[in-house]
């Protein structure tokens, strides 16, 4: 599997999202990923299935050393009395004694940043997580987060498909030196129907939503991938033996759109960069 490195963590790839899958789905599909070749898992406290996932990894037998988990915190959460408890539950659910990632799942508009950040280096610094990192932030606050951490925050994880490029974001991140992860990677179904990416697809004998997870991947970025079906798992993961060239980068940068954000949670969101 291919790895991107940030301050010394090095991130699998290509991970396994389970956004919006019920615990049945979660323990039928996670082991067919484990079998796959999948490591990297990410999941969140609003998810809801933080216990699932860690029963499916316990039951299949996965090495603990060889799995990289990423969880988030919830806004909800973001309180002295509330951060460190939260992250204590994700830990017991998850069934580890720390996670390899720990995230600030959104801005939200009620904490301040800087004390968002406060609160993720007291859990890193009590050993709860290997490293932190920030999620739907904007350049700004990427940058406030970068400043104020005591420890490097190593991703900012971003909704990210070829109608969203984020150039802005992701060249501010380069400069910063943390990697983005990118979810929504087949913007709520409408990548695998793309004509455009359906025939780039063709053209290597992969699906549109290979084509896409590549085009991703290819740009160093980290990749969620998603199905609750096992039988798509290893479609997912199959991308790591073709390349898209100049020409299919060119096609699939023409897909940007000014309306392409599909996520922007009232309450939640910052004032997205142009």
């Amino acid at each position: 599997m291919l790895t991107v490195t940030a301050h010394g963590a090095s991130i699998p790839a290509l991970g396994f999202g389970v956004f919006r899958m019920a615990d049945a789905e979660v323990e039928r599909v996670v082991p067919a990923a484990l079998e796959a070749g999948f490591r990297h898992f990410d999941t969140a406290q609003i998810y809801q299935n933080e216990a699932a996932l860690g029963r499916a990894l316990q039951r299949a037998g996965a090495r603990r050393d060889e799995l990289f988990l990423t969880t988030k915190v919830w806004v909800d959460n973001y309180s002295e009395g509330r951060f460190a408890a939260s992250v204590d539950e994700s830990l017991e659910k998850l069934k580890v004694d720390r996670v390899d990632l720990l995230l600030l799942h959104w801005p939200a508009d009620t904490v301040p940043v800087a004390d968002q950040i406060d609160m993720l280096d007291a859990v890193k610094a009590a050993g709860k997580t290997r490293f932190v990192g920030v999620s739907n932030q904007n350049i700004a606050q990427m940058w406030q987060s970068v400043e104020r951490s005591s420890a490097p925050i190593v991703t900012n994880q971003v909704e990210l498909h070829p109608y969203l490029p984020q150039h802005a974001l992701a060249a501010a991140a380069r400069a910063a030196g943390v990697a983005i992860t990118a979810y929504y990677g087949m913007a709520d179904g409408a990548v695998p129907q793309d004509e455009v990416l359906q025939v780039i697809g063709a053209k290597h004998g992969k699906s549109a939503a290979q084509v896409g997870l590549r085009w991703l991947v290819q740009q160093g970025f980290i990749a969620l991938s998603k199905t609750a079906n096992p039988a798509r798992v290893a479609e997912n993961i199959a991308i790591f033996d073709f390349a898209l060239d100049d020409a299919d980068m060119a096609a699939i940068a023409a897909l940007a759109r000014a309306d392409g954000r599909l996520v922007s949670p009232p309450g939640l969101a910052p004032e997205w960069d142009v």
